[in-house]
């Protein structure tokens, strides 16, 4: 799964929260910032947490803003060991 979050959500520990919720939910993936401003992530794993996810990514740690969750859905690659956040 790929998703994409807008707002305010660089600079208020979003990376670190997505990392323990994705690794509380045994997901596999990676999360990072992107030039623009926008939080990326990418996970793999079962179906209802990665909708759990998605739940989360669209209200985000206490300080920031979401304002537009982008999700696509794509096949698992099985790449992923763990959830980390990348820089």
């Amino acid at each position: 799964m790929h998703i994409v979050v807008c707002g305010r959500v660089q600079g208020v520990s979003f990376r670190a929260y997505a990392q323990s919720v994705a690794r509380a939910l045994e997901l596999q993936g990676y999360v990072r910032n992107l030039p623009n401003g926008d939080v990326e992530i990418v996970a793999e794993g079962e179906g209802d947490k990665l909708d759990r996810l998605i739940e989360w990514a669209r209200k985000g740690p206490p300080m920031a803003h979401v304002e537009d969750v982008r999700v696509e859905f794509s096949n698992q690659t099985g790449v992923f060991r763990d959830f980390t956040i990348e820089f």
